[in-house]
């Protein structure tokens, strides 16, 4: 594996930042008109450790991509996987598992995240393959004077968790520890079916069942440190690890589970401020992130049967993957304004390993970029305009038809905010973004296709943001037409291949606040897609198309106690694909309940209902890029939870 890269190119731009030119920690003006801040996330979000589910109340346009108990996906405006750049205290990790057992936000818990922000759109250049979103995920940072926290969270399902997080330095170095253990029972549906009884109820063949019905549905145990070394006033160095380990992860939908799911995230980042005419702030970043995935069918049932006397043999395959990159940005003023420049580069590989046909060849994606970004103010107007370019090279190990790939991208996107007055502002942008396949799209021994091109995103995106008194509202509408989009097309009954197609995403998003009196306060949010293919296909609809969904939260506060009644509504999934292998599912409405109260200035208690009316329904669609198991060549659909009560004691110091 190559260590670094040499790259030449020249990007320019012009751009924006409004009335914050003078601090670049300010954030730009993408991020103020068209992003979602999720704060405080450890503190909030306590009913489990899984992100995505997190990020499903609290972002319309995100929905939860459902298999087990936790370790769960995300769609962020009708795409996921490449498509959304999620990067965890500004690493990569990429998941090892074809299935998606192992999403990139399965490697970092709630409790140790500070904020998750959400930037929609191709409005991204400092990252490679940001093609419809980025999220960024900050987790807790270090602190002078000593702080610290216990918690401990039981809920439904035989759900226990402890958490300890502890914080403290001096004015030059500040270091934090923080650590998790939790493990979950199978949950079980409104119907009051746990994985293995809907296994039964929903006839599934008797290998693929769980051996032991009342096998634990996920152990996990985790740790974070970070370090941050004050140089002097004007500059520092931050160092964090982040470790992950996952036992015994059962996927009922498929027919495999995860052995275990180990992972280490390392970051380094040097920031120096004020170096001179030429350097306003410079930052020179390093990560490496690895996952080691192993998934068997140990598990099921492989006991002698009627009809077969002799056991079976489990089934394992074991896949791994790593990246490490680096990125070196400096930031100047210039004719009042920001400009950024600045390299990047990356190298990820991803392989099966112990056997002696893998299903996916060692393939390495070598990535060298430069980027330019430029942020300005006219008056009222603020405008920030980035380019970047990308020269990535994808080299496999594939023994028979070999098929090394090259792409060069160039991306490029403008986003304004016209500042009407100091409660109402109107905002636009239009972009181009590209992403390249990756190793399963294009070596995979089932449906990979080496021919692939990359796909290329090229998004308009217009709104308002309108505060009058204490009600705000902010709708965006967005549309996308997506050029070679990979996409997993049926070629006969029982297989598939991942082809280039041209497709369209459109939408509209609706979101405010209202604060009705002193005390009560409402969040609402309304999110609505739809996607379809061009050209001559029998069915036209575009897959993992949610539905319309809402989320309205009415939050009561009084002395340090806060009473939060929530809806998350989805209508009925009745645009899809069953040319992919989707299907409809029925509309539902979930109701939650949470209660916090600080009993003392050390103590908090919260305790919540989740789905409190039992609603049994199916959240997830069954797209044929993931393997589900099937009765009849019909795939087989499993239900969401159902009510799920939880308690979480914090002690802080």
């Amino acid at each position: 594996m190559k260590k670094f890269i040499s790259l030449s190119l020249i990007t320019t731009a012009i751009l924006l930042n409004a009335s914050e030119v003078e601090t670049l920690e300010t954030i730009s003006v993408v991020e103020t008109a068209n992003s979602k801040i999720v704060k405080d996330v450890s503190s909030e979000e306590l009913k489990s450790a899984d992100l995505a589910e997190a990020l499903s109340k609290n972002v319309p346009s995100i929905s939860i991509v459902r298999r087990s108990g936790i370790a769960n996906d995300i769609i962020l405006r009708g795409q996921k996987k490449d498509n959304i750049n999620i990067l965890l205290d500004e690493a990569k990790i990429y998941g090892a598992c074809p299935n998606r057992m192992d999403p990139a936000t399965s490697h970092v818990l709630t409790n140790n995240i500070q904020s998750v922000k959400v930037i929609e759109g191709p409005y991204d250049v400092e990252n490679f393959g940001t093609l419809s979103g980025l999220v960024q995920v900050k987790t807790k940072e270090p602190t002078k004077d000593v702080h610290g926290e216990i918690n401990l969270n039981a809920g439904s399902f035989g759900y226990k968790k402890a958490s300890a997080t502890v914080s403290g330095g001096t004015d030059r170095f500040k270091l934090l520890v923080s650590t998790s253990t939790e493990e979950g029972d199978q949950y079980k549906d409104g119907n009051g079916d746990n994985f293995s009884q809907q296994q039964l109820e929903k006839g599934v063949e008797y290998k693929s069942q769980y051996s032991n019905p009342k096998q634990k549905a996920f152990e996990k145990k985790t740790l974070l440190t970070k370090g941050v070394f004050n140089i002097n006033d004007d500059s520092e160095i931050k160092l964090s690890y982040t470790a992950n380990r996952s036992d015994n992860i059962l996927y009922p939908t498929g027919s495999m589970d995860a052995d275990y799911d180990d992972s280490n995230i390392y970051t380094v980042g040097y920031t120096a401020r004020n170096l001179g005419d030429f350097s306003k702030e410079l930052n020179l970043d390093y990560y490496y992130s690895e996952v080691d995935h192993p998934m068997s069918t140990t598990l099921r049932n492989r006991k002698a049967t009627a009809t077969s006397m002799m056991p079976m043999a489990p089934m394992i395959s074991r896949l791994k993957t790593s990246i490490w990159g680096t990125k070196v940005k400096n930031s100047v003023e210039v004719a009042d304004s920001i400009v950024t420049v600045g390299l990047d580069t990356s190298v990820r590989n991803w392989r099966a390993v112990d056997t002696a046909t893998p299903s996916i060849p060692s393939t390495d994606t070598t990535n060298k970029a430069i980027f330019s970004k430029v942020e300005k103010s006219f008056g009222k107007l603020d405008l920030e305009l980035g380019a970047r370019y990308d020269y990535t090279d994808i080299d496999t190990s594939k023994i028979i038809n070999p098929d090394d790939k090259k792409y060069v991208g160039l991306n490029a996107n403008i986003f304004g905010v016209y500042n009407i007055d100091e409660n109402t502002k109107t905002f636009a942008g239009i972009g181009k973004s590209s992403r390249v396949p990756d190793a399963r799209e294009l070596y995979n021994s089932m449906a990979g296709n080496s021919t692939l091109d990359q796909t290329k995103n090229y998004e308009a995106d217009i709104g308002f943001d309108k505060t009058i008194g204490t009600f705000n509202i902010r709708p965006k509408l967005f549309y996308s037409v997506l050029k070679d989009y990979i996409y997993n097309s049926t070629v006969t009954s029982t297989t598939s291949k991942f082809e280039n197609v041209d497709a369209k995403i459109y939408g509209l998003d609706v979101s405010g606040f209202y604060f009705m009196t002193e005390n009560l306060s409402l969040d609402y949010g309304i999110a609505y897609q739809r996607g379809t293919k061009d050209g001559d296909f029998a069915d036209k609809d575009l897959a993992e198309i949610p539905p319309l969904k809402g989320n309205l939260a009415l939050n009561y506060e009084m002395d340090k106690s806060k009473y939060t009644a929530e809806v998350v509504a989805v209508d009925s999934w009745d645009s899809y694909d069953s040319s992919a292998k989707e299907q409809e599912l029925g509309g539902y409405a979930v109701f939650n309940l949470k209660y916090t109260n600080q009993l003392h200035k050390n103590i908090g208690i919260t305790l919540g209902v989740d789905n409190v009316l039992d609603k049994n329904y199916a959240s997830t669609n069954t797209y044929q890029d993931i393997s589900y198991l099937s009765l009849n060549n019909e795939r087989i659909l499993f239900n969401d939870p159902g009510r799920y009560g939880y308690v979480n004691l914090k002690y802080s110091f």
